[in-house]
């Protein structure tokens, strides 16, 4: 876009200029105008500049101004209020030189560190990105509160619960509203009513206050340290556990419940087995799981389940999948007669290791144990 590379220009070609993200037209070029030259009249960086911007905005275009430093735009605006009248002949010259300036570009780099941190994401380690981020600073990474929207809503609820309640307001005030009620969810109730209540108290909240508020927050998220792993203790042994036998899982299972009752309760939380995908799978999703699965571990698995609750994850496949799928696959159950614990088993993984690799990829999203309760 023409107004992101106005901005990104200077930086790209090492160009100074008195308004910095203008560049410098201290000595422009004649422009042809009809049958003769034109040259623009003798004007600062900062005239021409407030002429450019003018005209853009006059176009109607969305000019990221405020990404520029604080005081170039205090100098843009104040020059703006000191201009008047621009004839024809100039305003001409002046966008012609900065189109031609545009034109001779063949290559922008991002703007500042924050702008080459993102370019980078991903492509360098989240170690070596900490530690950019922690040598220049949090400004340096533009407004703190957009990093913050990013957080999980369980992590805001956390640095909600550690404030004071008034900078908790303020946080949950800047956040989406969506976002904001899924922070909601995750504190204590006394908490989230004595927020939602102070928020009453911010109508006089200055912008420097918030920004302030904003910096410290993700001063604190930044000063955290790097986790070996993403996911929580319960969840890498429920994803073990999802995978061993039911024997060894129940085994475990109740040596956990013995050692410690909460942990062994997150365990349980992350398990998914055969079982529970009637529980936790919507109807609509079971042809997109049927296609990725092979016909003979369907009917080994429909075979094989005995317990009421792998019977009633078999007929919720059944019900849901075509009438002729689901009509061969019970003639072919019919003839299997019985079925090996280890085969049976085997064939359970297989169609719980497609639907984790469904909803890793985001093609399905389970039902959520809130949604089952309700």
């Amino acid at each position: 876009m023409l107004q992101d590379d106005m901005l990104a220009l200077p930086m790209s070609t090492g160009m100074g200029g008195d308004m910095g993200g203008m560049g410098d037209f201290s000595a422009p070029a004649p422009v042809a105008m009809g049958g003769g030259a034109v040259t623009t009249p003798k004007l600062s960086g900062k005239a021409k500049a407030a002429i450019v911007v003018r005209l853009l905005l006059n176009e109607g275009a969305d000019i990221p101004i405020e990404d520029l430093p604080d005081e170039l735009q205090m100098e843009l605006t104040q020059q703006m209020g000191k201009m008047r009248l621009v004839d024809r002949d100039t305003l001409y010259a002046v966008a012609s030189e900065f189109a031609e300036m545009l034109d001779n570009v063949g290559l922008t780099f991002p703007n500042g560190l924050a702008g080459a941190l993102t370019a980078m994401d991903g492509r360098i380690s989240r170690h070596t990105a900490s530690r950019l981020r922690k040598e220049a600073g949090v400004r340096q990474f533009g407004d703190p509160w957009e990093r913050l929207k990013a957080l999980p809503p369980e992590d805001l609820a956390a640095l909600a619960e550690a404030e004071s309640i008034e900078v908790a307001a303020v946080l949950l005030s800047k956040l989406d509203t969506a976002k904001a009620a899924q922070m909601l969810v995750h504190l204590p109730g006394p908490v989230a009513r004595q927020i939602t209540y102070a928020v009453s108290h911010t109508s006089n909240v200055t912008p420097e206050t918030v920004d302030r508020i904003g910096l410290s927050l993700a001063g604190q998220v930044d000063a955290r340290p790097d986790l070996a792993f993403s996911s929580t203790p319960g969840q890498r042994v429920g994803a073990i556990l999802t995978e061993a036998a039911a024997a060894k899982r129940e085994e475990v299972l109740f040596a956990l419940e013995e050692e410690d009752q909460e942990f062994a309760t997150d365990v349980r939380k992350s398990i998914f087995t055969y079982a529970l995908l009637a529980q936790r799978m919507q109807p609509l999703d079971v042809p997109k799981l049927m296609r990725i699965l092979a016909a003979p571990d369907v009917i080994t698995a429909i075979a094989f389940a005995s317990d009421p609750d792998d019977v009633a994850t078999s007929e919720f496949l059944l019900d849901n999948m075509s009438n002729r799928m689901a009509n061969n696959i019970r003639e072919e159950v019919a003839e299997r007669g019985k079925v090996k614990r280890a085969d049976g088993e085997t064939a359970f993984g297989l169609i719980v290791g497609a639907m984790r690799d469904l909803i890793n990829t985001g093609e399905i999203e389970l039902i959520s144990e809130e949604d089952e309760e309700a």
